[in-house]
């Protein structure tokens, strides 16, 4: 499933080419017909991400609601103006890396026929943007928005004044494992298994310990690491939490197999103390940890 640093990235490249237009909305496959009759030739307002929740704001009051889950994914296509990424989503479908760049048609004249179960088809008159496969695609009012953020936690890329506190409360206030609230989404909004097992990893936490015995200080630099490891995030358009020093080279960008600490290491020797990385399952999810670092 996409973390919250694709969704926001999602949210800036739909700011960038669709803010200010008139667009032109559809259903291909047809099962979002009612929803993009309302939003159809309206203009889209604002994108703006919460966690894992993507919405569009049209100028009619309704938004466009869009949680990518395990499967969604949106395709972009459009003229030379047309910047970012062509597509960004589940790493299921296309890989834990954006593909890209979108504008790459010299002469555009229109998006292509629509090619597999395209839920939704937004065109404006230099780009289009397609969405398949995701969980959730509705048309909501503004009361609808703001019952949705009700049920979110704070949001680290967001990081307004207050959700450092309000995470810190969240989080310590609950007796469950830290390596599930980290992924429980009304106490962090936007982390999923990556970000989770690296960012417990970074700061040294037992996954197990009960939130309720993480003292305020630790509670803190979990936020605040996320933060800092989840904007990597949106700026690089994949996940590296592992330093320059780690790679490969020592240089230029992350390989893939040295881009993490513990996420997908089972069995391979801690890059801190050599010990090896352990891998169980905790809320159905695979954990990913150093049994010596994180005690």
């Amino acid at each position: 499933m996409p973390e919250g640093h694709s969704v926001h990235r999602l949210a800036r490249q739909f700011q960038d080419v669709f803010a200010g237009e008139r667009l032109q909305v559809s259903s291909p496959q047809g099962r979002f017909a009612e929803g993009a009759a309302l939003l159809d030739g309206h203009v889209l307002e604002e994108a703006m991400a919460h966690g894992k929740q993507l919405f569009l704001q049209f100028g009619n009051g309704l938004s466009l609601h869009v949680h990518l889950g395990l499967y969604g994914a949106w395709s972009f296509g459009g003229d030379s103006s047309f910047t970012g990424a062509s597509s960004i989503g589940a790493p299921r479908r296309i890989g834990e890396r954006e593909t890209g760049p979108a504008g790459d048609e010299p002469v555009y004249t229109g998006p292509p026929p629509p090619v597999g179960a395209v839920r939704v088809r937004l065109v404006s008159g230099h780009g289009w943007a397609d969405l398949r496969g995701a969980t959730t695609c509705a048309a909501i009012t503004a009361d609808d928005v703001r019952s949705v953020l009700d049920r979110l936690g704070p949001d680290p890329l967001r990081n307004l004044p207050g959700d450092r506190e309000e995470f810190v409360r969240r989080l310590r206030r609950r007796k469950t494992a830290v390596g599930l609230l980290m992924m429980d989404q009304s106490v962090l909004a936007g982390v999923g298994n990556i970000y989770r097992a690296e960012v417990l990893f970074r700061q040294a936490v037992d996954p197990w310990t009960p939130g309720t015995a993480i003292d305020a200080e630790t509670a803190g630099r979990l936020w605040d690491d996320t933060v800092s490891t989840m904007s990597d995030g949106v700026r690089d358009g994949r996940i590296v939490t592992t330093p320059p020093r780690l790679w490969t080279g020592g240089h230029g960008s992350a390989p893939d197999a040295d881009a993490h600490f513990v996420y997908k290491r089972q069995g391979l020797p801690c890059r801190a103390c050599g010990t090896l990385v352990g891998m169980t399952e905790i809320g159905a999810r695979k954990l990913y940890w150093c049994p010596a670092c994180q005690v």
